[in-house]
């Protein structure tokens, strides 16, 4: 077997491409930047320079391994390399860090700590450059950007939207839309997955806290929850609960002690996204029209289709997201109550996703010029709020959310999972409900990590062909193939971020494979424990398609195009 030696420690090659793979395998976690194994090698932040027998310092994340090399991680030539890079990156950096909102999350931060820098000797003599907060979704701060690459790198590679590059030469590169634009004005989806990679808080998460704590401070208004199905499997990441652990009921327990007066759980109205979506879907089979059908649950590939693909905007369905959808029940439902008591319904949806924060602003989510959501907290922020308030998180018992709108499918939970849409759609249109339907379902080649998925799955006398993809790019790879008649499809499931909703813009960063593999699992694990797998089952949307809903399902269910 063929190895290379690590600070005197023998490590088999096993397939790795890079030497920092096979440090990190001997059990040494090798600092980076700009490192991430999901996107191109850069090489550029020097974190991870190593030195071998010769005295020779290198990159390991861009070295091949090859057999026989010997190499040094904690060489005193390295440990004063790496504090010098991270003096260098502070130099030019604002350290207004108390105030950050990355302050005790900050790689650079953690970094400067753990390899010793405690003085920077070295003026910033960079000018001051103004905040860009033109996004509903993000903010971008260029005085704390350290030029890793790894949100220019996400937004190409992974997301094929290119809104941000480097720009400039030498000590005045900097990173920025093109001509410096704000980010409003130029193809950004909001999406959020620069903020998940970026290392410090130049690109960061844009805030909804304070306007949340100030209602739930009103006594006149009624401030409504409605969880995400992404967010329970991530909230408890924080506290110590085991990856992919069901948190569910602990968040709405801290919640109501926050001062949230209804709790409501967005897999019911995942439930009536399946109602309506299978619907529209069977529609246009028969008729033959607007094929493929594209769902519409994700905020970020509509824009996405609206911008770059406008031709296929037609295709997307009509139906509201999960999000819009429930909100515009919740206000209905209390419209009438609000009127007696004088007061009003403020709905705020904790989500795994940025761009959802765009999303309540469109028109076309309004219901007669109203915006149904009021304000959108990603599961980053209601963390931030559950340590302002000092809950200890993981010693809450839990507690049921609010009726009636929080009985939900497993086919509403599953949502959260790239194909979990798809597979709820099919659960609804397949004529027999039982164990055998679900099996079938689940294993016929929509679940998984890879970037596309194809089926084909009989419903009734047609063969219906299916494909599944998340990631933007991947998206975008789909459409030139459907655009050039290459590939022919009857539905289209896209997600905007990898893996889906659980991977989200909104959701804690530094996610490795563990953490993925987790929430993904534990999302199909809370639909084996529920007790009504198909979404057509759950008796509270019948009640509320008689009732509520009656005569009002387009205008409550569906975007007002």
């Amino acid at each position: 077997m063929e190895y290379i030696t690590i600070d005197s420690k023998c490590v088999p090659i096993e397939g790795e491409k890079n030497v920092l793979s096979l440090i990190r395998k001997a059990g040494i976690d090798l600092p980076t930047f700009c490192y991430h194994s999901e996107l191109s090698i850069y090489g550029a932040c020097r974190m991870c320079v190593v030195e071998d027998e010769r005295g020779r310092v290198f990159a390991s994340c861009s070295e091949q391994p090859r057999p026989g090399m010997v190499i040094y991680t904690n060489t005193k030539k390295i440990q004063k390399y790496r504090r010098l890079i991270i003096e260098l990156l502070l130099s030019s950096h604002c350290r207004d860090c108390t105030t950050c909102q990355k302050n005790g999350m900050c790689e650079l931060q953690d970094l400067a700590y753990r390899v010793g820098v405690h003085a920077v000797r070295f003026l910033n003599t960079k000018k001051q450059q103004p905040l860009d907060l033109s996004s509903p979704s993000i903010v971008r701060d260029p005085n704390k950007c350290i030029l890793c690459g790894d949100c220019v790198r996400t937004c190409d590679e992974i997301q094929g939207v290119g809104a941000i590059d480097f720009a400039n030469r030498g000590s005045r590169t900097e990173v920025m839309p093109a001509f410096n634009k704000k980010l409003s004005e130029t193809d950004c989806v909001g999406c959020g997955q620069c903020a998940s990679v970026c290392p410090t808080a130049a690109i960061s998460i844009k805030t909804n806290v304070t306007q949340v704590w100030d209602a739930i401070g009103d006594k006149n208004i009624r401030v409504v929850a409605q969880v995400a199905p992404a967010v329970r499997l991530a909230v408890g990441d924080h506290f110590g609960i085991p990856k992919g652990e069901n948190s569910f009921g602990k968040l709405v327990e801290a919640l109501r002690i926050m001062g949230f007066d209804e709790v409501y759980d967005t897999n019911f109205a995942a439930d009536l996204t399946v109602m309506e979506e299978s619907k529209e879907f069977l529609e246009r089979l028969e008729s033959g029209e607007k094929l493929p059908l594209f769902t519409s649950c994700c905020p970020g590939w509509v824009k996405y289709c609206e911008t770059k693909y406008p031709e296929f905007a037609g295709n997307i369905s009509t139906c509201r997201s999960p999000q819009g959808m429930m909100s515009a029940v919740i206000k209905e439902y209390f419209k009438e109550r609000d009127a007696a008591e004088g007061k009003q319904t403020m709905v705020v949806s904790i989500m795994p996703c940025t761009a959802k924060k765009g999303e309540i602003l469109r028109p076309d989510n309004y219901t007669d010029g109203r915006q149904d959501t009021d304000c959108v907290l990603t599961t980053v922020e209601i963390i931030r709020m559950i340590k302002e308030v000092g809950i200890r998180f993981e010693k809450l018992a839990g507690e049921a959310a609010d009726m009636p709108f929080s009985i939900a499918s497993g086919g509403g939970a599953i949502f959260g999972a790239t194909g979990g849409v798809t597979e709820a759609v099919l659960r609804r249109l397949m004529s027999e409900k039982n164990y055998k339907t679900l099996n079938t379902i689940s294993f016929s080649g929509i679940r998984g990590e890879e970037g596309l998925k194809e089926t084909t799955v009989q419903v009734g006398e047609r063969e219906v062909r299916i494909a599944v993809v998340h990631g933007l790019a991947n998206a975008g790879r789909l459409l030139d193939s459907i655009k050039a008649g290459e590939k022919t499809y009857d539905f289209v499931e896209v997600m905007a971020c990898r893996r889906g909703c659980i991977m989200g813009g909104g959701q804690p960063a530094q996610a490795g494979p563990r953490t993925r593999r987790g929430r993904m699992e534990g999302i199909y694990r809370v639909d084996a424990a529920s007790n009504i797998r198909f979404p057509d089952e759950n008796p509270i949307v019948e009640q509320l398609y008689g009732g509520l809903l009656q005569g009002k399902e387009h205008k409550l269910l569906h975007r007002n195009m």
